[in-house]
């Protein structure tokens, strides 16, 4: 089936259809990342929009039970130059277009994806309508892109979010922590980090961290528990109070999707956290929120930054980290009061990739550590988190 995409200033490109039969409409974004596909498609933080793929060939992977982000794909459409005929993967139980099919998410390949991601970087991001079952016209599909209201100053944390607190206790394995010599690994999981029904994971006396699901990734949950962390996710909309409550030793403030100016409800609740002397540390929407509960300003950016080729300066490293990215919006670093410090910059752009209080122990960081580019360039941040969370606890 021929597969139409249509953006908003009038550009068509023609392709084939996978995935579901359909019509949707997005806001289209280029990812440059050279793996992790899978990852991409259950990441909360892409809701709402259609992603094209830099790399030309996609697929070949397939799709297994281990590295989704989420519980089920959260991009609107997938966009590829050619989608893999064959999968060659031992872990992989099902195909990219069935995967995709099975949950409602269009794709369309043969595309000049090349094309596509720099006429985005060119015009910015813009919205698109995209038809794979062959219902709509491209006069159409035009239309429904023009009209559409967008994503700006929505609330798609909404969206994603848990209804209901709940705890989690699985931790991230070998891959991540090494084995030394002498140690144990079962089922390609070192002793040394939790595991699935690990009663050690959750302990009443393990300190706890009360994290707030923006749109939160499966891994982030990971390295929190493998860093000795208990684990308690709650819903976006929880009351500071309802947080406070449950005796927290740390509070995380997950990565998300769309406009942080869509969720005032978050920043006023994180207002009240930052001075209560909880150790606080935010990713990505986590960032954001809480530069707007100091009384920042956030922006849109032309294009955003998505892929996990990212360079970023640390002030407190002497390396570039290569960092994993996905957002649209920025921290604007005018209007940010005195006791905020700017540590980390994206040396593509210069914009603010992270920030800490000098009068509290709370920090945040634009980027995803726990995507593991670099591979692990910046999971000492989850150290550090871990640090003080420990630290807060003895002193109660």
């Amino acid at each position: 089936m021929t597969a139409i995409l249509v953006l908003a200033d009038g550009t068509v490109f023609h392709g084939q259809a996978f995935g579901a039969a359909t019509t949707v409409v997005g806001e289209v974004v280029f990812n440059t990342s050279l793996t992790g596909y899978q990852e991409v498609i259950t990441d909360p933080s892409y809701r709402g929009q259609m992603v094209c793929m830099t790399l030309p060939h996609v697929g070949n992977t397939g799709i297994n039970t281990e590295d989704v982000e989420s519980d089920r794909p959260q991009i609107t459409a997938f966009i590829v130059r050619e989608v893999s005929p064959l999968v060659s993967n031992w872990r992989a139980h099902e195909t990219l277009p069935d995967y995709l099919a099975r949950h409602g998410i269009p794709g369309i390949s043969e595309v000049d994806t090349r094309a596509l991601t720099r006429h985005l970087r060119d015009k910015g991001v813009l919205h698109a309508a995209l038809c794979t079952d062959g219902s709509k016209s491209e006069a159409e599909l035009l239309t429904l892109a023009q009209t559409w209201e967008g994503l700006d100053g929505r609330d798609l944390v909404k969206e994603v979010t848990c209804q209901e607190p709940y705890n989690w206790i699985d931790g991230t394995g070998v891959e991540w922590t090494p084995v030394p010599a002498g140690r144990n690994v079962k089922d390609g999981v070192a002793d040394t980090a939790p595991v699935i029904g690990d009663a050690a994971a959750a302990e009443a006396d393990t300190p706890l961290v009360v994290a707030y699901d923006f749109g939160i990734k499966h891994n982030i949950l990971r390295r929190l528990t493998s860093h000795g962390l208990r684990v308690t996710v709650v819903p976006a909309h929880t009351p500071a109070n309802d947080v406070l409550a449950l005796n927290p030793n740390g509070i995380f403030l997950s990565n998300g999707p769309g406009d942080p100016a869509g969720v005032p409800y978050a920043a006023n609740a994180v207002n009240a956290l930052l001075t209560t002397g909880v150790p606080t540390f935010g990713i990505c929407l986590g960032h954001q929120i809480i530069g707007l509960a100091l009384g920042g300003d956030t922006y849109k950016l032309k294009f955003g930054h998505h892929g996990s080729n990212q360079p970023v300066s640390d002030s407190s490293a002497t390396n570039v980290q290569i960092t994993a990215q996905n957002h649209n919006y920025a921290v604007r670093e005018e209007g940010l009061p005195d006791n905020v410090e700017i540590t980390h910059r994206n040396l593509n752009d210069g914009t603010v990739e992270g920030l800490r209080l000098t009068d509290q122990p709370v920090f945040c960081v634009q980027y995803h550590p726990e995507a593991s580019p670099g591979p692990h360039d910046a999971d000492l941040l989850f150290a550090r988190f871990a640090r003080l969370v420990k630290e807060h606890a003895k002193q109660e």
